[in-house]
């Protein structure tokens, strides 16, 4: 007969075969449950007491994708409370620690009261359902992080429905497309040097041809410029300006593309350049978004610069001012 260790070894490799995987803070009798789509956490890996890095295999992009699931002092699995969530999305051609090494977010999740999630953003992702043509399919990153990545944090990690989302250069774009495409979904969304506002005439064409230099198909994210247009305004933050009445708004970005307090970088003279460039494209964009959104009296917290380029030594001071309005949105009590 076999001892309870080859039992326990046995179960636990039959339970690793199947996709299933204890959760973090639990037995290993305790496993994860499943968002409605199917999407399944598949591993994680202890990063330290409150830190896990999450493997999700995903049906909406067809890929195993990874997420940081920063969890607060005095967390636990069967606690009878739960917990509200700042969803940090990354910027394009990054990754979801983009945030770990680029800002103090790790720092600020540990001195507040709630869970801080960084989802994989793919390389160019969009923050959308790709259009592929009018076909549809794989990937859906917006149905990735507004459906499986929250059914799950909301499932396995004790999280609620008091939600923030953050994001910096195209995550800024996602944090506030969402909060405008799902009304209700967010009680604050900040974006810093997103682009905010997709059809702005000469953008589109624009983005389709830093597409093409990323060697993919740009057209297959939002469609063709123009003959898909209803698609574009569908995800253009200035079109659906009006959905985010009652979400706490914070935005901010450089307006002129001229060298600020932290420029240049003399060691990076490829990265200035695109920073410049890059910074002054969103700049018009967020001043539009904002202009649109205060004529709408809807009230936003605005911090609009004329130097800047487009780097996170610009968009860490930007979190230190954002992070206590979220929390204030939130609920969320500052950790003695």
């Amino acid at each position: 007969m076999a001892s309870q260790p080859l039992r326990a070894l046995a179960g636990l490799v039959i339970a690793a075969a199947a996709g299933i995987v204890p959760a973090p803070g639990a037995s290993a009798a305790t496993t994860y449950r499943a968002a409605s789509d199917g999407a399944a956490i598949v591993a994680s890996a202890k990063i330290d007491a409150h830190t896990y890095d999450v493997t999700v295999r995903t049906p909406a992009i067809g890929d195993d994708e990874k997420m940081r699931v920063m969890l607060p002092k005095g967390w636990s699995r069967t606690a009878k409370r739960t917990w509200p969530v700042v969803y940090a999305y990354q910027g394009g051609n990054d990754d979801y620690l983009s945030w770990v090494r680029g800002s103090q977010i790790t720092t600020l999740a540990a001195e507040y009261d709630t869970i801080v999630v960084l989802p994989s953003g793919g390389a160019n992702g969009g923050y959308t359902d790709w259009y592929n043509y009018g076909k549809g399919g794989t990937p859906k990153w917006e149905t990735f992080h507004t459906q499986e990545v929250m059914q799950l944090i909301e499932r396995n990690f004790r999280a609620d429905k008091r939600r923030a989302a953050v994001g910096v250069s195209s995550g800024g774009q996602g944090a506030m497309t969402y909060a405008a495409r799902h009304p209700g979904m967010y009680r604050y969304a900040a974006s810093f040097s997103g682009i905010l506002h997709l059809t702005e005439p000469g953008l589109p064409a624009l983005l389709m041809f830093q597409g093409l230099n990323f060697d993919f198909d740009p057209f297959r994210v939002w469609g063709v410029p123009v003959v898909n247009e209803k698609n574009w305004e569908a995800h253009d933050p200035y079109v659906l300006a009006a959905n985010l009445r009652g979400t706490g708004l914070y935005v901010s970005s450089g307006l002129t593309g001229l060298p600020g307090p932290y420029d240049p970088d003399p060691n990076d003279l490829r990265g200035d350049i695109l920073g410049a460039l890059g910074e002054a494209l969103v700049g018009s964009t967020a001043n539009a978004f904002v202009s649109k959104v205060m004529a709408l009296r809807i009230p936003i917290t605005t911090h609009l610069y004329i130097g800047g380029w487009h780097n996170w030594k610009y968009w860490r001071p930007e979190l230190a001012t954002a992070w206590p309005l979220m929390m204030k949105a939130l609920g969320a009590k500052k950790i003695a």
